[in-house]
């Protein structure tokens, strides 16, 4: 369990930069609400930045908890033994497939992404009806409802806590991606995307995607000695 919570936190940490995308148009947004006089001061920016990353790393970890409770019921529900197996693979190969993203070499994940566009053309109504946002509840309840922007990371890490045995395991991947995912939206809240701009390196990138790919492997090398 500690290898997806390392694994989950750091494909959010580098994965900030499509975070940044996905998301930053909405941080930049945060700051709207605010009176023109008061919007260099962190007094007045910080709250709503916090607000709108709480809603959105606690509805990762709904999201998570869900697919921990559905990877539960797949497990039961036929031969316990063979659903585990095949859960933990699967958990496997998506974390390889999270390293080649990672790492530049591979963008599948763009087509993971459309699988959510249907959710989220009902649920995005309702978020921009919380904006312009001005108040601490406003940014959290807009988190909650971004937490459920289609995203090829997130999803991905939803398919690993399909095989994390239970909802709060789940939830608790989720929410180690989410945590991951702080800085770089902070950072472009807050610091002008100094951190963002970070983790750009390729270096760094290229160094996550292998250690992440590291424990796909590991994963299934582990699953074909236990047979």
């Amino acid at each position: 369990m500690l290898t997806s919570l390392a694994t989950a936190f750091v494909v959010g940490l580098l994965g900030g930069v499509h975070c940044v995308g996905m998301c930053g148009g909405v941080v930049s947004m945060l700051t709207l609400g605010i009176d023109p006089a008061r919007r260099g001061r962190l007094t007045s920016v910080l709250p709503l930045q916090l607000g709108y990353n709480l809603g959105r790393v606690a509805g990762y970890g709904l999201a998570g908890a869900l697919a921990g409770g559905v990877g539960a019921l797949l497990a039961q529900s036929g031969v316990l033994y063979w659903g585990q197996r095949t859960l933990y693979g699967l958990a496997g190969v998506v974390m390889i497939a999270l390293g080649l993203y990672l790492g530049g070499w591979w963008r599948g994940l763009a087509v993971v992404e459309r699988a959510g566009t249907g959710l989220w053309r009902r649920i995005e109504p309702i978020g921009r009806r919380l904006l312009p946002i001005r108040s601490f509840p406003q940014a959290l309840a807009v988190g909650l409802v971004w937490a459920w922007l289609p995203c090829g990371l997130v999803y991905s890490v939803l398919i690993l806590a399909l095989g994390a045995g239970s909802p709060v395991q789940g939830a608790l991947l989720l929410l180690a991606f989410g945590l991951g995912t702080l800085p770089n939206l902070l950072g472009i809240g807050l610091l002008a995307g100094a951190a963002a701009r970070y983790l750009e390196a390729v270096w760094l990138r290229r160094a996550a995607g292998l250690l992440v790919m590291g424990f796909g492997v590991y994963a299934l090398w582990q699953l074909l000695a236990t047979r």
